[in-house]
């Protein structure tokens, strides 16, 4: 019997999760030889990581139909492989323009594949009857995990992002393989439409709170996937697995968080959970700002990964369960909006870092953690009911 064949449905969703996250966290241990090898600084870097934004954004509201066509189980088995190609391409960049547009493709497979983990898991969490949606994005995180180790490894032994990258390759092909052999799309809800709805979802003013309740956490965890490893290399001139394990470090946190959290947030009020997690952000932020060594920013790194674990998908629970309009389109409209953040925050944080020095990539997401704490109270002050 094959390994796929041993997995229950919602295992080989987690499954999926966690290759899809493998074969993208590779790259950003490899930032700063990528950085290194162009020559460029943070501000020019930051450019040419929109491209994966870019492509994803692009993806998130035109692919739908597409998958829809192609079925889930046929785009996972193209588009996971073909990720781990985009990305092995895109590490031949000769300068930041060439690798914005050479990201592009690859943030287009990241988009779809996103679409259809989150809705399997969405699918086999009803099918189910119990919550599986912040355990399958803890195995995001183990994978993130443990693509942060591999490319630490990679770069410490000094073999080439285009190397280690290609290597990645085969191992996300035999991955689905092995892992998804036996994967079957989960059956629809009853509740799902052919109705799509707009394109851009319009976000209401309550929405609008939600985008600043999860504006924190999205941006220090795109700080953290994006420049942890720089921060580490320039900052304290650290070996390069020091690097790497920067980025690991705050996956497996945030990991080890998301696989516990349904069972806090079913005995803890959601505002009370996600002003624990923002209070851990803020030591975090600070820690990283004001580190004297690299072993504690890796302390620092570690908070903000449990910080930022389930503020966004709470944002997400509370949209949906409001009244004033669809369940489908405030998750749309939050989802969209919410992720405008990561297409700014790449290039904002850059420009910060190049002129005001990598600390302040952390220190400047301080005053958003307060704005996130004061709106909190919009994820609802009782446990959620079942």
């Amino acid at each position: 019997m094959s390994i796929s064949a041993r997995l229950a449905p919602h295992q080989r969703v987690f499954a999926a999760f966690a290759i899809y996250s493998f074969a993208l966290g590779n790259l950003f241990p490899r930032l700063p030889d990528i950085k290194r090898a162009m020559a460029i600084e943070e501000g020019a870097l930051g450019l040419a990581l929109i491209g994966i934004s870019t492509g994803t954004l692009i993806a998130l509201t035109l692919a739908a139909p597409v998958i829809a066509r192609l079925g889930h189980r046929n785009a996972l088995f193209a588009l996971l492989p073909l990720m781990s190609l985009c990305f092995a391409i895109a590490v031949h960049a000769t300068g930041p323009l060439a690798l914005y547009f050479l990201l592009i493709p690859a943030g287009l497979t990241m988009g779809a594949i996103e679409i259809i983990v989150n809705v399997e898991a969405d699918r086999v969490e009803a099918a189910l009857g119990r919550r599986v949606m912040n355990r399958a994005h803890a195995f995001w995180s183990f994978g993130f995990f443990a693509a942060g180790l591999f490319g630490a490894a990679m770069a410490q032994i000094g073999m080439t992002p285009a190397v280690h990258m290609a290597l990645v390759l085969p191992i996300t092909f035999a991955a689905v393989h092995l892992l998804l052999g036996d994967f079957q799309p989960a059956l629809k809800r009853d509740t799902e439409t052919a109705d799509t709805g707009p394109a851009i979802a319009r976000p209401t003013k309550a929405i609008m709170v939600l985008v600043g309740v999860s504006l924190s956490a999205m941006l220090l965890e795109g700080a953290s996937i994006d420049w942890s490893a720089i921060y580490m290399r320039s900052v304290f001139d650290a070996l390069p697995f020091l690097g790497g394990l920067a980025v690991a470090t705050s996956a497996l946190s945030q990991a080890i968080t998301r696989y516990h959290a349904d069972k806090i947030v079913d005995r803890f009020a959601p505002d009370r959970v996600a002003q624990v997690m923002q209070a851990a952000m803020a030591i975090g932020a600070i820690v990283v700002f004001l580190a004297p060594s690299a072993l504690i920013a890796l302390l620092g790194f570690a908070l903000l990964g449990m910080g930022t674990a389930v503020i966004f998908p709470l944002a997400m629970s509370a949209a949906a369960q409001r009244s004033d309009r669809s369940a489908a389109l405030n998750v749309a409209a939050l989802a969209q909006f919410s992720f405008v953040i990561f297409l700014l925050g790449p290039p904002l944080l850059g420009f910060i870092a190049e002129h005001a020095g990598l600390r302040w990539t952390f220190g400047a997401g301080l005053p958003l953690i307060i704005i996130s704490f004061m709106l909190s109270g919009a994820l609802g002050s009782k446990p959620p009911q079942h």
